[in-house]
């Protein structure tokens, strides 16, 4: 069989993925097996954390619709339920931007809930 040279191949291979990992500490950006490495572990985390924030996202809505209504003396689980009950239909993410942005507005909603607890 006669021998194949891959050298262009394997170089092209090799530099698209030390350019990917461009930047990153010591031997992590230069050499191919580091760069390798910490590419797939990139990627890899880039995938979970895209699920994550989403998660953490909520929390941090959470927190501020909880602070925002405890000002207006009701805790948050009290708080979604009386809003529930009142038939609004807001999400978490719109509900801490009110909170978040336009105290007037969210002391009305409050209102509203009170008024259904």
């Amino acid at each position: 069989m006669t021998r194949v040279k891959g050298g262009i191949v394997t170089r092209r291979r090799h530099k698209k993925i030390i350019k990917m990992v461009k930047g990153q500490y010591g031997t992590r950006g230069r050499l191919f097996r580091r760069s390798n490495e910490a590419m797939l572990k990139s990627l890899w985390f880039a995938y979970r954390d895209r699920r994550n924030r989403r998660r953490e996202l909520r929390a941090l809505w959470i927190v501020r619709i909880n602070a925002a209504a405890r000002m207006h003396g009701m805790s948050y689980s009290k708080f979604m339920y009386a809003l529930k009950q009142a038939n609004v239909i807001l999400d978490r993410k719109s509900l801490a931007d009110i909170a978040a942005r336009d105290p007037e507005t969210f002391r009305r909603i409050a209102e509203v809930a009170q008024g259904a607890a």
